[in-house]
C-alpha cells in the first residue's frame, strides 16, 4: 500500500512540476502577444530585429523565455510543495496556490507596464535619456515604456512569486490541516 502512496505522490510532484512549466510558457506567450501588438518597434530596437512579423517572433521569444523562467520557478515551486505538505498535498492545492502566484505576475507585469508609461509621461526627456532607443513620437514612446516596463514588472514579480509562495504555500497548508 506504501508504494501506491510513494507513487501517487510522485505523479503529482511531476503533475506540479510540469503545469508550473506550462504556466510559464503560458504568461510568456500571453504577455509578449499583447507587448508584440502594442510596440514591434521595442522589439526591433532592443532585440535588434529587422524583419516582418515581428508579432510572430515575440510571441515565440515568450515561451521561450516562459518556458526557462518556467522551469526554474517549477523547481522552486515543486521542492517547496513537496517538502511543506511531506508529500501530502493535493494538485488541487497546489493549482490554488499556484493561481494566486500567476495572479501576482500578471498584476506586477501591468503595474510595471504602467510605471514606465508614467515616467515616459512625466518626463520623456528624463526617459529618453535613461532609454536611448526610445522612440521620438510621444504615442510610440508611450507603448515602448509600456513593453520595456511590463517586462521588468514580469520579471519582478516572477522572482518575487517564487520566494512569496515559499510563504504562501507554507502558511496555506497549515490552515488546510487545521481545517481537517
Amino acid at each position: 500500500m506504501k508504494t501506491d502512496n510513494k507513487q501517487t505522490n510522485f505523479l503529482i510532484l511531476f503533475f506540479v512540476a510540469a503545469t508550473c512549466i506550462v504556466t510559464g510558457v503560458l504568461i510568456g506567450a500571453l504577455t509578449n502577444l499583447i507587448n508584440g501588438k502594442v510596440s514591434p518597434y521595442y522589439y526591433q530596437a532592443i532585440m535588434f530585429w529587422d524583419f516582418k512579423d515581428i508579432w510572430i517572433a515575440a510571441v515565440a521569444q515568450g515561451i521561450l523565455e516562459g518556458l526557462l523562467y518556467g522551469v526554474i520557478f517549477s523547481i522552486i515551486f515543486t521542492i517547496t510543495f513537496g517538502l511543506v505538505t511531506k508529500g501530502q498535498g493535493t494538485f488541487i492545492f497546489a493549482i490554488r496556490q499556484l493561481i494566486k502566484l500567476t495572479s501576482l505576475v500578471l498584476i506586477f507585469w501591468t503595474l510595471g507596464g504602467l510605471f514606465a508609461m508614467f515616467l515616459a509621461a512625466l518626463s520623456p526627456e528624463f526617459y529618453k535619456a535613461h532609454f536611448p532607443m526610445t522612440p521620438s513620437d510621444k504615442t510610440e514612446m508611450l507603448k515602448f515604456a509600456w513593453v520595456g516596463g511590463s517586462i521588468w514588472g514580469g520579471m519582478i514579480g516572477g522572482l518575487l512569486s517564487a520566494f512569496i509562495g515559499i510563504v504562501i504555500i507554507k502558511n496555506n497548508w497549515r490552515q488546510d490541516l487545521e481545517i481537517r
